[in-house]
């Protein structure tokens, strides 16, 4: 894959990731140690949201990784075997670390 398409995509991902987790409001990045006082419905929120927020700090740490092997010449290529991931699956996937085969063995997608 081009570089430069390699830079665009990662950049919107971030800005995707950004977006999503500012949509989450400041109260999910602060540690609250007292119980919400909304009820179950508020407890629930509370827990997916920080679910999310997790879920989300994994992902810009991928972008983080992604961006890193672009710097360093290895963005496409596999981490685990080093073989080419095709461009369709970076299209679809720009932080993806390896090919399908390998990330079906391992369970993931």
């Amino acid at each position: 894959m081009d570089s430069d398409r390699a830079h665009q995509l990662l950049a919107a991902e971030r800005e995707r990731i950004e977006h999503e987790f500012a949509e989450l409001g400041p109260e999910v990045a602060a540690d609250r140690d007292e119980p919400d006082d909304r009820g179950s419905e508020g407890l629930y929120q509370q827990e997916y949201d920080a679910g999310r927020a997790t879920d989300l700090q994994d992902q810009l740490a991928a972008v983080g990784r992604a961006e890193a092997r672009l710097a360093d010449g290895t963005y496409g290529r596999s981490v685990e075997s080093g073989e080419p991931i095709p461009d369709g699956r970076l299209e679809a996937v720009p932080t993806a670390e390896r090919t399908v085969a390998e990330e079906e063995r391992l369970g993931g997608g």
